[in-house]
């Protein structure tokens, strides 16, 4: 099997590749003088089973996207990954006239068989015009936060939207956990009620399935550091972390950010190449 990495994810590609014993091919990623993005599959890759790479965090990592699909037309398979993808929250029509933004990506994704990874919201993966998969990293960040080697640690959900997650990352190690009640106001704008945690001494792990201006988890760590929290260590999937994101939680107190390479930040200490390739090895 080949693995062709996009522009936005080149070290999880490569991380993936190295899982499954091979090495990933080489591609150009270019801009014409306009601004239109150019790439070339340098590999002879005919009638070679493909496995595509790519985040799409930003439009251009979408078309990028759609250009490797495009240049693997004479693949024998095309498997593509899509770590992270963008739009995956506007699933619904929230006002009259609106798109419904992630169907309009997945159905443009024309391959034999798509996988995510903690995607926002599964019902997303009916849209994809071949069979979906959505892998779930919750395992990999529950070892990773046992590696830390912290005293009654407690895993918290900063929403009831979150403990799905945070019950699988604690699946195993025997860790405690809860959640937050949240409400959201707009979106920068929520507010956090606390129920009765009881994380006096305790280490705290928030953990989400992303991060994306930190608003909420800056309450949170405020709060929990407040009720007699020791520390707060923040754990997600995606790292999006818009804007002064970063900036906001280490000024709310928080110890360590923990992300997942399927967006390549500063943050993204776990990778997530294991899972992808156990997932490759079925096919």
């Amino acid at each position: 099997m080949k693995i062709i990495g996009g522009p936005a994810s080149q070290l999880l590609a490569s991380r993936t590749a190295r899982a499954l014993g091979t090495e990933p091919v080489l591609c150009e990623f270019n801009r014409f003088p306009d601004g239109e993005l150019y790439l070339r599959i340098a590999e002879e890759i005919e009638n070679e089973k493909v496995t595509l790479i790519q985040s799409t965090p930003t439009d251009s990592d979408f078309v990028a996207l759609l250009q490797l699909i495009d240049a693997c037309e004479g693949a024998a398979e095309i498997n593509v990954v899509i770590p992270y993808m963008g739009y995956a929250r506007q699933d619904k029509k929230f006002k009259s006239g609106e798109p419904v933004s992630a169907r309009a990506i997945a159905r443009c994704i024309n391959a034999d068989r798509v996988f995510t990874i903690n995607i926002h919201e599964k019902s997303v993966l009916e849209h994809f015009p071949c069979p979906a998969e959505n892998l779930d990293a919750a395992a990999l960040i529950g070892s990773y936060v046992a590696g830390f080697g912290l005293e009654r640690p407690m895993l918290v959900a900063p929403d009831e939207g979150a403990r799905g997650l945070v019950k699988n990352v604690a699946s195993g190690h025997g860790f405690d956990h809860d959640h937050l009640q949240k409400t959201r106001l707009s979106g920068d704008t929520v507010v956090i009620k606390t129920k009765n945690l009881d994380v006096t001494g305790r280490h705290v792990v928030l953990v989400d399935d992303m991060i994306a201006t930190g608003g909420t988890m800056a309450e949170s760590i405020r709060m929990l550091k407040s009720q007699g929290a020791i520390d707060v260590h923040l754990a997600c999937v995606h790292p999006v972390l818009t804007r002064n994101a970063a900036l906001k939680l280490f000024h709310a107190g928080v110890k360590d950010i923990i992300g997942t390479d399927t967006l390549e930040k500063a943050e993204s200490k776990l990778s997530v190449a294991p899972l992808i390739a156990e997932a490759l090895s079925g096919y």
